[in-house]
């Protein structure tokens, strides 16, 4: 199963503020607007960009979506390392 890290998609630790969201989505939702960008991957990061801050930028989802983190990191920790990785490096290629 992919996880998708809404962090990782702002460029963001878990302990970002509501402003340093905000900032970052506006920055990366320029980055990779389709409009901006002729990337073929531009309108998938653009909508994991959209996602992220959607979830991030709501006390309650965002609460949900980091204790549901914790318990999948905590749960399946070889998976989710996995996960992480493969997400991190795959956006460097």
């Amino acid at each position: 199963m992919q996880h998708k890290d809404h962090y990782a998609a702002l460029g963001l630790p878990s302990s970002a503020s509501l402003a340093d969201i905000k900032k970052a989505f506006r920055q990366q939702a320029s980055v990779h607007h389709p409009d901006r960008n002729d990337s073929p991957q531009a309108p998938a990061r653009f909508r994991a960009v959209q996602e992220a801050y959607e979830v991030l930028s709501d006390p309650d989802r965002r609460k949900a979506y980091d204790d549901n983190r914790q318990r999948n990191l905590l749960d399946n920790p070889l998976e989710t390392a996995r996960a992480i990785w493969l997400d991190y490096f795959g956006r460097l290629v």
